[in-house]
């Protein structure tokens, strides 16, 4: 079985911290799967790349252009790695406004490692006080490890790089034990669909 990997993040230039980071847990989560024997199919979406098709969602409640596949992805993903910039002590609107066009359920029961980029340490809070209450909300089973990179934390000296790469690497695999364990009970309307005869007949109403 081929589990499936969806990273989300909503850096706004390229390159950036954020899409930095995403790519250091997506690595790190792949490789904790592999050491459980397990297969990977990993995606990275760029949420700046489908910005327009999300404020067409909102409006229209329609997804069009890339969108669609970018939701169906999640919705078949086995683990989420959600990563966000950090704007006014909160996560960005882009980052919200993907989420929203979401259909409610989707979430339901999915593993999703949260993290966040930022300027200053001040902001690592918003792990606990946005991402974490957002996704609960979805009924999204949380990774316990949540990971915070401000400007510091990319050093390659003393502290700041290795316990990020600490962070990293735990996160990873906390992820990597939920996704692995992970079964959907999602009902695909269209696998079973109700007959012609049985929509003529009124039986299918």
């Amino acid at each position: 079985m081929t589990r499936k990997l969806v990273t989300v993040t909503a850096g706004m230039s390229n390159p950036s911290s954020t899409r930095l980071l995403a790519d250091r847990l997506t690595a790190a989560a792949e490789e904790a799967m592999v050491e459980r024997d397990e297969k990977v199919e990993a995606r990275v979406v760029e949420l700046r790349e489908v910005a327009h098709d999300i404020m067409n969602a909102m409006t229209t409640r329609v997804p069009t252009g890339e969108l669609p596949g970018v939701l169906s992805d999640i919705a078949d993903a086995d683990g989420i790695i959600a990563v966000t910039p950090v704007f006014n002590a909160s996560y960005s609107g882009l980052f919200k406004s993907f989420f929203d066009v979401i259909e409610p359920g989707t979430l339901d029961g999915t593993p999703v490692l949260i993290a966040a980029t930022g300027g200053s340490p001040r902001h690592s809070l918003v792990l606990e006080h946005a991402l974490r209450p957002m996704f609960s909300y979805a009924r999204s089973v949380v990774v316990p490890t949540g990971v915070y990179a401000a400007s510091e934390d990319w050093g390659a000296g003393d502290g700041g790089g290795r316990e990020l790469s600490e962070r990293i690497d735990r996160a990873a695999r906390q992820l990597a034990i939920l996704a692995t364990e992970h079964t959907s009970d999602k009902v695909d309307p269209y696998e079973e669909p109700t007959s012609f005869a049985d929509l003529m007949s009124g039986l299918g109403t």
